[in-house]
């Protein structure tokens, strides 16, 4: 009994001395307000002790949301100075054929895709040898193949378009279609007088691109690379 009652005697005095320690720990005050309720009885209604666990659960709820934002924030910082380092790396060429081939080594390891190919319409046949040279960086297709693809199953084409591919939809994806699950593709207006251009992003992972998503970084992306194609084209 002594030495229970020492014990007791000195924890009351820590309490005394640092309330504040027993004040921010949750579970201390929980284990009290419990213990509370408990010598009230089940037949008295501690509406405090209600409005508490409501505080309580609405912080928690809080607490998660502050987290969430946190975590998009950072995840949006990343994936801004990412599309940045890939202009700047796209950017740095200083002829035609090796922007091409840049796309899809040193800029297509910066965005950290499978995957990153041009494909061109053409009515008549491509001009420039590089084209032909890059073959495994350039797709040539027939007019309309940019709106029939970026469709696909639905009734029209957006500008960006976040996808699962389909056994059926990997064409774009050259040598590295058996390896691709998931695709953006960005429509390119080539300047007056061209036919349309797009932009293709493959990912082997299948929830890399989502139909979900947010798109303005990917459009930013194609803004530049669209801009950067009338100058060589011209």
């Amino acid at each position: 009994m002594g030495q229970t009652a020492g014990l007791a005697e000195a924890l009351r005095e820590h309490i005394l001395s640092d309330p504040e320690a027993v004040l921010d720990d949750r579970e201390v005050m929980a284990a009290l307000i419990t213990a509370n309720e408990r010598a009230l009885g089940h037949n008295i209604v501690d509406l405090r002790g209600i409005a508490m666990q409501r505080l309580e659960a609405r912080l928690d709820r809080l607490e998660e949301t502050h987290r969430q934002v946190i975590a998009a924030a950072y995840e949006n910082l990343a994936g801004m100075n990412q599309i940045h380092r890939a202009v700047l790396k796209m950017l740095d060429p200083l002829q035609f054929e090796d922007f091409l081939a840049t796309l899809s080594t040193e800029v297509a390891d910066v965005l950290r895709v499978a995957s990153l190919r041009l494909v061109l319409e053409s009515a008549a046949g491509p001009s420039d040898p590089a084209l032909h040279r890059c073959a495994d960086v350039i797709l040539l297709a027939e007019a309309g193949f940019v709106d029939r693809y970026m469709a696909g199953r639905a009734p029209a084409a957006r500008p960006i378009v976040l996808r699962q591919v389909m056994p059926d939809d990997r064409l774009v994806h050259g040598s590295a279609a058996d390896h691709v699950r998931s695709e953006a593709l960005m429509r390119l207006d080539l300047g007056p007088g061209r036919l349309p251009g797009m932009l293709v992003m493959g990912s082997e992972d299948p929830h890399q691109f989502k139909p979900n998503q947010g798109t303005d970084l990917l459009a930013f992306f194609a803004g530049v690379f669209e801009r950067a194609m009338r100058r060589w084209l011209a």
